[in-house]
């Protein structure tokens, strides 16, 4: 009996390993009924910056992106910053350069079948925005996730497509702060086509770079590798992570781990869990539950902040958006 009550402590304090230091909504009150897909950067003054898309209901027509800046621990009220007259706006990216420029991807559409990737500009850490630009044809930008910064200013965009059934990733590679573009090559489930997208990318072990994608059919989170800066890629192949159609997102901090955030189970988005991995992200071990009551808890974002702090965004219900900052141990 003593061995076992020890053993259960210790998975108690393996689970219990990180912790909630602050959670909150990001804004109580919205000129809109639903909420969905945000996206988190840090700006150069250490403003954090928090975008998504609503409306009455994804994919109506009204749909655009709103963003919150939170100073001094204060979210600001939301604030329309991308619109497109009667066609709605999907996916925010939101992402800070070493020149300080952020930039703000989204999608454009009226389905994820059709829509067409924009990008918008700010130098001002995100007080004001540019006119949209239209992304080339064939390129979408990251597709959720934020993009992976390598060190000569190159920004791996992890996407995908969504077509009759036909899922798959792709990256897609900027320069020069999205001004010009190339294409890694597919990168697919063997055998299964109606497989993987919504990619999230981090750095691994010896210098591989490391994705791993929400599933369609498969049931796990998918990965794969690249060792030529994000070019070419493995195939991707079921982890042991279960996933039920949900998005992602990793990132790598600064004691050298990575930190995923996923829905830990098979069906539904309940509960919604961190993860860890010591290993660049061969293997993963969980450790915080962030929700866990019935209800949609989903589309995660996740950076480190300059000071170490870890802020999680995700969507609550489809009605807030809930930060959550994560103390690690």
């Amino acid at each position: 009996m003593i061995f076992l009550r020890l053993v259960f402590l210790f998975c108690i304090c393996t689970l219990q390993a990180l912790s909630i230091a602050q959670e909150e909504f990001i804004f109580d009150k919205a000129p809109f009924a639903s909420c969905h897909a945000s996206t988190l950067t840090e700006t150069s003054d250490g403003t954090l910056l928090c975008a998504w898309f609503g409306g009455t209901a994804e994919g109506e027509s009204d749909v655009a992106i709103w963003l919150s800046e939170c100073k001094q621990g204060r979210w600001s009220a939301p604030r329309k910053i991308a619109h497109l007259p009667q066609v709605p706006c999907w996916n925010p990216v939101l992402c800070t350069l070493p020149s300080n420029e952020v930039l703000l991807f989204y999608k454009g559409g009226y389905t994820p079948l059709d829509w067409s990737g924009f990008l918008k500009r700010s130098f001002d850490a995100g007080r004001t925005w540019s006119q949209a630009e239209g992304l080339p044809a064939g390129i979408l930008g990251p597709i959720k996730n934020k993009p992976l910064l390598l060190a000569d200013g190159t920004l791996l965009c992890g996407t995908s497509v969504e077509s009759y059934r036909r899922w798959g990733c792709w990256v897609d590679i900027t320069p020069d702060g999205g001004r010009t573009w190339k294409k890694s090559q597919p990168i697919n489930v063997d055998g299964q086509l109606f497989g993987i997208i919504q990619p999230t990318l981090f750095f691994g072990t010896g210098g591989e770079i490391r994705m791993l994608a929400r599933s369609h059919q498969v049931g796990r989170v998918c990965a794969a590798g690249s060792c030529d800066d994000g070019v070419t890629w493995t195939p991707a192949v079921p982890t042991a992570l279960p996933n039920p159609n949900a998005g992602i997102d990793a990132v790598n901090l600064q004691d050298g781990r990575v930190l995923l955030v996923y829905n830990d189970c098979e069906e539904g988005r309940s509960p919604l869990n961190v993860a860890i991995s010591s290993d660049g992200g061969k293997t993963w071990e969980m450790k915080l539950v962030l929700e866990d009551q019935p209800g949609e808890y989903s589309y995660p974002s996740v950076i480190q902040a300059k000071n170490g702090q870890v802020h999680i965004t995700y969507t609550w219900k489809r009605e807030k958006i809930k930060h959550v900052v994560v103390k690690l141990i």
